[in-house]
């Protein structure tokens, strides 16, 4: 299916009432897999879902309302909590891409329009897999030609049929829930090239350092930093002060932050007593300090 970022993911849109799926099918007689994209499509909308809801809904069993969502939670789409399942990231989960790409996201374009500014037409760019970079990777090409080095799967098909853009995809193992390429094969395959500049972004911010949930996302982002001539963080407000269970590096790594107007002052202050220069961005404008 297509999300609203357009994200080619393997779940369908099956309930647009919330109650009958897009075939016609009668819940109880849907095949498993089909089934599955149901509990993610609902799963997804909403935020978080009960399991005595889904088996209402579904018509089955307890126990395999519970084998789905422990397949669904393998697979990256949700994470089990008691009695149910949500989307919401915390320290140990990070959300799916779909979920991500509906956050956040007049922040997101604000950045990614000043972030616009730092890519000069012929340069390499890095672009990671983040949704909070994808509105940068969908405006590049009216700015001119560009080489664009990229693990996200997203990227690489926004850029696949631009004529002014050499598109370098970074292979590897491939994951569902970020839509993108990631592992230790990606990361040496990145550590291979020089970029210009990259831009990312990450999952929490806090104490003057970055943080991400997942091992092997942090494993890819440091490499394409170390590819990097120049790096560019590109992160919203409401990522600073969240916590996640692996470091990614301090942000004074980065040359530049670029978050929104709605970064909290003691936010600001705090990037300011470290020495990190960034820019906060607003819509059609952005300040820097």
């Amino acid at each position: 299916m297509t999300d609203s970022e357009g994200n080619q993911t393997s779940v369908a849109t099956g309930v647009a009432d919330g109650h009958a799926p897009a075939t016609g099918i009668p819940a109880a007689k849907l095949s498993p897999r089909n089934r599955r994209k149901r509990i993610a499509d609902r799963v997804l909308a909403e935020g978080q879902v009960t399991i005595e809801e889904l088996v209402q809904e579904l018509g089955v069993s307890q126990m395999t309302v519970h084998r789905d969502l422990d397949t669904l939670e393998h697979q990256g789409w949700l994470r089990k909590v008691r009695g149910g399942a949500t989307a919401a990231p915390n320290a140990l989960f990070e959300s799916n891409a779909r979920w991500r790409g509906n956050e956040q996201v007049a922040a997101k374009e604000a950045i990614c329009a000043a972030a616009l500014a730092i890519a000069e037409p012929g340069q390499a760019v890095i672009i990671d897999d983040s949704s909070t970079a994808l509105p940068l990777a969908r405006t590049l090409a009216s700015r001119g030609a560009y080489t664009v080095i990229t693990n996200s799967l997203q990227v690489i098909n926004e850029l696949a049929e631009e004529p002014d853009i050499r598109v370098i995809a970074l292979g590897g193992e491939y994951h569902a829930a970020f839509n993108a390429f990631l592992g230790m094969s990606t990361a040496d395959i990145a550590r291979s090239f020089r970029a210009d500049v990259a831009f990312l972004s990450t999952s929490a911010v806090d104490n003057g350092h970055c943080y991400h949930q997942a091992q092997e996302n942090v494993l890819v982002k440091r490499a394409l930093m170390a590819a990097a001539r120049r790096r560019v963080l590109l992160v919203d407000h409401s990522k600073f002060g969240r916590q996640a269970l692996y470091e990614l590096a301090p942000l004074a790594d980065f040359d530049l932050v670029i978050s929104d107007e709605l970064l909290p002052q003691e936010e600001q202050d705090a990037l300011q007593s470290l020495g990190v220069r960034y820019e906060l961005a607003a819509e059609g404008a952005h300040h820097r300090s």
